[in-house]
């Protein structure tokens, strides 16, 4: 990439450079990063822009650096495919040892983000896992939290479906389309960027509605 914002993230956090690392494996490479990112524990991912990114060679609208050798189709069976499956072994993860990988003085894991995701997953019912899709390092830990939190196995498979189907095919053929924008080509790079500060707003604003609680429980 030349943009001097993007060759300041990693390159793995970098859709068109991630995507041409796989080479003629693009569309496996892809679809490991999907699954890995849809709940094993591995959340800093470009999900999202990836899939965008995605759509866009679908087209033949974006370089990788390497050909990127799949079609629509492909994209649209496979990536829900492979974001039901991470889903669904990050539920098991959570299941079998989630309540151990959740400690009160955790870094990371805390007991509290169990707590809450229970009386979230109850106060907004199971359609939190869908909405969790659209946000990134959420729809890592949601299905882990989900199976330590107990959450019915069918439900959660159920929205996870559903989850998986809206955020693949959406944003695939969202890059597919508006990739065909020859505008949109030329502006490719603070696109990206724009989608990765959408995508995390949320969790901006539950930070700072946390924080904004605890001053009222403290005052």
């Amino acid at each position: 990439m030349t943009s001097t914002t993007l060759a300041l993230m990693p390159d793995f956090m970098d859709p068109i450079t991630l995507i041409g690392y796989f080479g003629t494996w693009a569309l496996l490479g892809l679809l490991l990063v999907v699954f890995v990112e849809s709940g094993v524990l591995f959340p800093i991912l470009p999900g999202d822009s990836l899939l965008f990114v995605a759509g866009m060679l679908a087209a033949g609208t974006a370089s990788a650096g390497a050909e990127a050798n799949f079609q629509l189709w492909q994209l649209l069976v496979f990536i829900p495919i492979a974001a039901v499956a991470g889903s669904q072994v990050g539920y098991w993860i959570g299941r079998n040892v989630g309540t151990a990988m959740f400690k009160p003085d955790a870094r990371f894991l805390k007991q509290k983000y169990l707590d809450e995701a229970h009386n979230f997953f109850e106060s907004r019912g199971p359609f939190a896992i869908v909405i969790a899709r659209f946000v990134p390092i959420v729809r890592t830990l949601a299905p882990i939290t989900a199976g330590a939190a107990r959450m019915n196995y069918a439900v959660f498979t159920i929205f996870n479906i559903v989850g998986a189907l809206v955020w693949g095919i959406g944003l695939t053929l969202l890059g597919y389309w508006l990739g065909q924008f020859e505008v949109v080509q030329s502006l490719l790079e603070p696109i990206i960027i724009l989608i990765v500060v959408v995508s995390v707003l949320p969790m901006v604003y539950e930070w700072y509605r946390r924080r904004r609680e605890a001053k009222n429980a403290a005052a």
